[in-house]
């Protein structure tokens, strides 16, 4: 990693996970393969910005750390990039468990519970879907109607507009926003609390 830590792959430590890095690697992951309109393309790290608030927007009494679970929701993908859900679904369990324990070490390096609560699992499932909703029909020539049955209706009294960012503000934006959420969470001062919840 460009801060200089190196994560196993196999075994990742959450001793080697740096939200520098993370920022890094997503502001520079493009969502749709990057098969988007427009000058930058709309990164992982962007949609995990709208996903944080769109969770927010449904449920606007969520604890910080739930909405930092939401920020993190994609963060793996610093490591193995974004790869569409039929294809994860192809390659099997394997890739599925690899994805999980690289998940439980970001989880575990920012004091969140290794395994996210089902509720609130569901909860940034929807919040993505209503994202990838906006995505399609804004940046990837998808009609409303083929997002609508792929994705389902967004939110009611949530809309958005989406303006690509460049790298370099996804990225500065994704760690302030990091540091606002954990630090709300109780999580800023310390260390990570490596609760393997």
């Amino acid at each position: 990693m460009l801060s200089g830590r190196r994560l196993d792959l196999l075994d990742p430590s959450p001793m080697d996970i740096e939200i520098e890095d993370i920022a890094h690697g997503l502001a520079r992951v493009a969502r749709w393969n990057g098969q988007t309109i427009g000058e930058n393309g709309f990164s992982v790290a962007q949609h995990s910005l709208v996903v944080e608030e769109i969770t927010a927007h449904i449920q606007p009494d969520l604890e910080p750390r739930w909405r930092l679970a939401a920020l993190l929701h994609d963060a793996s993908e610093y490591v193995i990039g974004d790869m569409i859900s039929p294809f994860k679904a192809a390659l099997g369990v394997s890739y599925k468990g690899f994805e999980e324990r690289l998940e439980h070490a970001i989880h575990a390096r920012f004091g969140l519970p290794a395994k996210t609560p089902a509720k609130i699992k569901k909860l940034i499932k929807q919040a993505d879907r209503a994202c990838a909703y906006f995505e399609a029909t804004q940046l990837a020539g998808f009609t409303p109607e083929e997002s609508l049955g792929l994705f389902g209706a967004p939110p009611q009294g949530y809309d958005l507009v989406i303006h690509p960012q460049s790298p370099r503000e996804a990225q500065e934006r994704y760690v302030a926003r990091f540091h606002i959420l954990s630090e709300a969470a109780g999580y800023e001062r310390t260390p990570a609390a490596f609760n393997t919840e």
